[in-house]
């Protein structure tokens, strides 16, 4: 969301006919006022021929718009005084937030299926470099064109360090743990929001906002030696080897043996074939999932979005808000891990959905000018929208089998940020009534919700590997040992003094 700046036409012009006058006299004769009394942003009084003097006399009656530009009454660079970004310009604002959103529904798909392709690890590592150089980049664009392209890379980038990171967190940790592990990550999302509430409070000028933004990615350069690539995707790709060795460093890590009579039945006992996006719609089981879970993303991000993109319009500040609405998620996001538990993937996902849209259609009927109320009501959406993003990444990467999981989340993804490139043009709705966008934004996670109880369940159960069974003939609640490539064991076993632990 980028803040308004107070704006006027330049108006120099009259300078030229009376260099003396002061900058109120200037205004006064060259600038309309409008229905509140102050003056107009986007139009100025057409420049005659007269001498001062005609022109007090007997005044200016055509007005146009801006012939020479624009004056702003900040001294601070901000992207919509660099780019002008006002009056008939300023729709490129959204504009450019939704390609950005391109950006993200590009990547989603490329690095979605590049994963799982090449590995989780070596996309990851790319996407990072990318962030990183772009992020840097933007604050030297030297038009808005250029920056709004390189926006859409980050935006491409960050999809695919998004869903290699989801796979990563769920591949490599146990049925138990699982949605500990994507959620906390998660909450480091809304650190950010946090953190880039101080740092645009701080700092004005908007190049180096996009510096302190974007460096710190270049910290993580170390993970080139530590990120470890997902075992189960190696299993999956027949490189037991390269598994075997991974499994042993991990256990070395939690101070755990592996039995080596273990790790030699460390082979799948059915050859998974490799699958592909046809077979997210070919399999009946497969498109039902696909086809719901998308309907699912598409609405997280459209809300997501479209309330946080818009917490300008609430009526209260933008920098404090910004910081509720990044504060509320560390929350919302943690109280998933219990929600999930306590109620299961499919009732937590379509609950959220549900009261997140009731929030926002209940905030179409609260008066302008009770701002704080109706802040109040879209912090409880934000809550809930954030909490059914959360579960939204755990259920898709337990529902979608590992040969195409990351092409079934990227396809997800790539639904979601259609949703986000939408979300900023339909804010552009609020010119007709400003009740329409907030509409939308109630009435689509209610459809969403509704949509998600036809989904199976997937609590506790192990992740699957292959497309070929009926996932409801798959899944197992049993706890499978070594992220289920091994066969079954005894539930506690004595190893060196030590209980073997399954991954």
């Amino acid at each position: 969301m980028v803040q308004h700046v107070p704006h006027h036409c330049d108006t120099s012009w009259i300078l030229e006919i009376n260099p003396n006058l002061t900058k109120e006299e200037q205004l006064n004769v060259t600038i309309p006022r409008n229905t509140q009394g102050s003056y107009e942003e986007c139009y100025m009084y057409t420049p005659v021929d007269w001498d001062l003097d005609s022109i007090r006399r007997y005044g200016l009656n055509s007005t146009e718009k801006c012939r020479d530009g624009w004056v702003y009454l900040s001294s601070e660079e901000t992207l919509i005084t660099k780019f002008d970004l006002v009056c008939d310009r300023k729709e490129q604002t959204d504009i450019s937030q939704s390609i950005f959103m391109l950006g993200l529904l590009i990547g989603a798909f490329t690095f979605g299926s590049l994963s799982d392709s090449i590995g989780r690890r070596p996309t990851t590592l790319v996407c990072l470099l990318i962030q990183g150089a772009f992020g840097i980049g933007t604050a030297f664009a030297p038009n808005f064109y250029v920056y709004v392209a390189l926006r859409w890379a980050i935006g491409a980038a960050l999809s695919g360090v998004a869903i290699g990171t989801l796979a990563l967190a769920t591949e490599w940790v146990g049925i138990s743990y699982r949605p500990h592990a994507v959620i906390i990550s998660h909450c480091w999302f809304a650190f950010g929001q946090m953190i880039l509430a101080g740092l645009a409070y701080g700092i004005r000028n908007w190049r180096m906002l996009q510096i302190a933004g974007s460096a710190p990615v270049f910290a993580l350069f170390f993970y080139i030696w530590v990120f470890p690539e997902s075992a189960r995707w190696l299993m999956a790709k027949g490189r037991i080897k390269e598994a075997k060795k991974l499994f042993q460093k991990a256990a070395v890590m939690n101070k755990r043996t592996i039995p080596p009579e273990l790790l030699d039945e460390l082979t799948p006992e059915k050859k998974s074939k490799s699958g592909n996006i046809l077979d997210l719609f070919r399999k009946r089981h497969l498109r039902k999932v696909t086809l719901i879970m998308s309907v699912a993303w598409f609405v997280n991000s459209l809300v997501y979005y479209g309330l946080s993109l818009n917490i300008g319009n609430f009526g209260l500040d933008i920098y404090l808000t910004q910081l509720v609405f990044g504060a509320v998620e560390i929350p919302a996001r943690f109280s998933c891990i219990y929600l999930m538990q306590w109620f299961g993937r499919k009732k937590s996902q379509s609950g959220c959905l549900l009261l997140g849209g009731i929030m926002c259609l209940i905030v179409t009927g609260i008066p302008k000018d009770l701002p704080v109320v109706t802040t109040s009501l879209a912090v409880i959406g934000k809550f809930s929208i954030a909490a059914s993003f959360s579960v939204s990444y755990v259920y898709s990467a337990e529902l979608f089998p590992t040969v195409v999981r990351q092409t079934g989340v990227g396809l997800c993804s790539m639904s979601a940020r259609l949703g986000g490139i939408i979300s900023p043009l339909i804010a552009l709705l609020s010119t007709y009534n400003s009740v329409i966008p907030m509409a939308i934004f109630g009435s689509t996670p209610v459809i969403g919700g509704i949509l998600c109880c036809l989904l199976p369940e997937t609590r506790g159960k192990e992740l699957r590997d292959g497309t070929e069974e009926p996932m409801e003939n798959q899944w197992s609640s049993d706890d499978a040992s070594i992220n289920g490539h091994f066969k079954q064991k005894e539930d506690s076993q004595e190893v060196e003094g030590t209980k073997t632990t399954r991954f």
